[in-house]
């Protein structure tokens, strides 16, 4: 499970663009803690502190203790709204934890024993889907990532949700089909695949430059026959 972080916040007075404006002058992002059953709770954080967090790459499904006046709500980051030029982040959401509660996160996977793999160890090549997983879990039990293993993989196997060993307290949010996480190819498959791909839109853009000419010649021929 990711550790819990702790980030303490302060009480906002005012709501509004403008006092919105006034904590963002003064290093500070406005945010709102919501969910529980309980009313919203506006709140400003540190910028420097929320981005020092958000650099640790486990954030949005790590279980975020706030400190406000001393007392501590345990929340889950639920979006970080990042300015369109500079990324700064100009407000945040987080969803507040009741005891019991479960949540949607996505949780990272990661690959191990790939040294067992024939497949790999024959030049096959790892083809992701599927770089994190959707999965309902118990607040306290959220996982920080997902080892996937691929002892006797061969070219030509895949990886798909129903063969995974969950960690108690998660499942998968998608229910209805076995998806399909990551598949081991042949390089030459690999690189076959992307040809045909760039093969695709390369013919692509030549149909839409052939409509376009096609449209050129019809207006000129309508020009002329104007001009008779």
């Amino acid at each position: 499970m990711s550790d819990a972080l702790t980030l303490p916040a302060e009480a906002r007075e005012r709501a509004g663009k403008g006092a919105s404006r006034a904590l963002r002058r003064e290093g500070r992002v406005p945010a709102v803690i919501y969910g529980g059953k309980e009313q919203a709770t506006t709140i400003h954080v540190e910028e420097k502190e929320l981005v020092k967090q958000l650099m640790t790459g486990h954030f949005m499904n790590s279980i975020v203790e706030i400190d406000l006046g001393g007392k501590t709500i345990k929340t889950l980051p639920k979006d970080v709204s990042l300015h369109p030029v500079t990324d700064r982040p100009v407000h945040a959401d987080f969803l507040r934890l009741a005891k019991g509660a479960k949540v949607e996160v996505s949780v990272p996977v990661v690959f191990v024993n790939e040294d067992a793999s024939p497949g790999l160890k024959k030049g096959g090549v790892l083809n992701v889907v599927r770089h994190e997983l959707e999965l309902v879990c118990e607040a306290d039990r959220i996982p920080g990532e997902i080892e996937i293993d691929v002892t006797g993989k061969e070219v030509g196997d895949s990886v798909h949700i129903s063969e995974l060993t969950l960690p108690e307290g998660s499942e998968s949010a998608i229910t209805d089909r076995d998806f399909t996480i990551a598949t081991l190819v042949a390089p030459s498959a690999l690189k076959k695949s992307e040809e045909e791909s760039a093969e695709g839109e390369e013919e692509a853009v030549e149909g839409e430059e052939g409509t376009e000419a096609e449209g050129g010649d019809e207006a000129a021929d309508g020009e002329e026959s104007g001009d008779e």
